[in-house]
């Protein structure tokens, strides 16, 4: 899963909530498999661009110490400054910037960190006269490098990448993408970024893929499987359960169970998505009724489903959004904008794969539909947005 916040070009983030009634709060708990963080658990340094500009997608090497972000901001008379820069994750320092560009031509946007620490940035590129930017694809290989060092090419021409699944453990990986010029067709892309190969073009079915049904991206490693969770009827109240389609990488076969649609509206929409890519264990967010839901994908079933701390069934205001997974401490991380009462700002929520409520890291100030944090699980430790400057800043935390 990769943190992607869609640029000015394209689709801006929701604003909706009802104002609804909380419950009772939840107490943190005991750190998961009896491990120990090598830091205490709450947030740590701020990290703020160069040149200033907005953040627009970033991820952190889960195997090292160097991150990656994209950066933008309005230079007046319709321009725009950009840059890629890399960071240290420990310390939040930027240590280089580049492709700085002042116009209206070029812009970036962070895709994720592939194994390998390779990372692949979307470069658009507007035209003299026009407003529609065409898209190419950087690669970084490695992300220490400080500079782009090749590209990536789709087989299939003018393409957008909306989300990529997290793995920097093998070298296939997947990404969801439409085409831009083809009715946005969504497809998956099976792909080994660092060699700029592609095994499998998978077409999907764009009345159950359609962007207005949210279809968030996994990937299930041990089973060779692409996982996505939707919405059969866009988050509609009383609507149909949420579905969860595997997708075999090898040969397109698709599968789908249905999820758990509790609540007094139904589940609604599905807001994130992360899968431990070794178990099949998926854990899911929806948005009318607040909870997380945990399934088993090798088994195609529910586990559990879970009420976020201080919410009831129809607790919408205080639905979690997005997820990040960690594998190796078998945990998942769930974005949270509004926490209780408020008066602790945002919240990461921890739990384990059976859907136990490990803590609660307070303090953050994200917006509504959040997207994951980026984490490193051998150092317990991650970044997300959630700074006291909002998108302009990412905020570290230890869990």
């Amino acid at each position: 899963m990769t943190t992607k916040i869609y640029r000015r070009r394209s689709i801006a983030l929701a604003a909706t909530a009802l104002l609804l009634t909380f419950g009772r709060p939840g107490q943190a708990g005991p750190h998961a498999n009896g491990t120990a963080a090598p830091h205490p658990v709450g947030l740590g340094n701020v990290l703020n661009t160069k040149d200033g500009g907005q953040i627009f997608g970033f991820d952190i090497n889960q195997n090292g110490d160097d991150g990656v972000l994209t950066s933008a901001q309005d230079a007046g008379g319709g321009a725009f400054l950009v840059s890629v820069e890399t960071f240290d994750q420990n310390s939040g320092k930027i240590t280089k910037s580049f492709a700085r560009d002042r116009g209206t031509r070029n812009d970036y946007n962070g895709d994720g960190i592939f194994a390998g620490d390779v990372a692949l940035v979307t470069h658009y590129i507007t035209p003299k006269g026009q407003i529609y930017a065409r898209r190419t694809y950087e690669v970084m290989n490695p992300v220490t490098a400080g500079k782009f060092t090749g590209a990536w090419t789709p087989p299939i021409k003018d393409v957008d990448v909306i989300q990529a699944a997290e793995n920097q453990t093998t070298s296939t990986s997947v990404a969801f993408v439409i085409e831009l010029k083809n009715q946005d067709k969504p497809d998956l892309l099976v792909t080994d970024v660092a060699a700029n190969t592609f095994s499998n073009v998978i077409p999907l079915d764009p009345d159950l893929f359609g962007l207005n049904d949210g279809p968030h991206l996994g990937q299930y490693t041990a089973a060779n499987e692409a996982v996505i969770a939707l919405s059969p009827d866009s988050g509609a109240v009383h609507g149909r359960p949420p579905i969860n389609v595997l997708i075999d990488l090898s040969s397109g076969q698709t599968t789908q169970f249905d999820g758990y649609n509790n609540g007094v509206y139904h589940a609604g929409g599905v807001n994130g998505l992360a899968v431990d890519p070794n178990t099949g264990i998926a854990a899911t967010t929806t948005e009318l009724n607040a909870q997380v839901e945990f399934y088993d994908l090798a088994k195609q079933r529910g586990i559990t489903a879970v009420q976020l701390p201080c919410t009831g069934p129809t607790s919408q205001l205080n639905s979690g959004s997005n997820i990040a997974a960690d594998p190796v401490n078998k945990l998942f991380l769930v974005t949270e904008t509004y926490y209780c009462d408020g008066s602790q700002g945002s919240a990461i929520v921890v739990y384990n794969e059976r859907g136990k409520f490990i803590e609660a890291i307070t303090g953050f100030k994200f917006a509504i539909g959040e997207p994951a944090p980026a984490i490193n699980p051998g150092k317990r430790m991650g970044w997300a947005y959630g700074g006291s400057a909002g998108f302009n800043q990412l905020q570290q935390f230890f869990y």
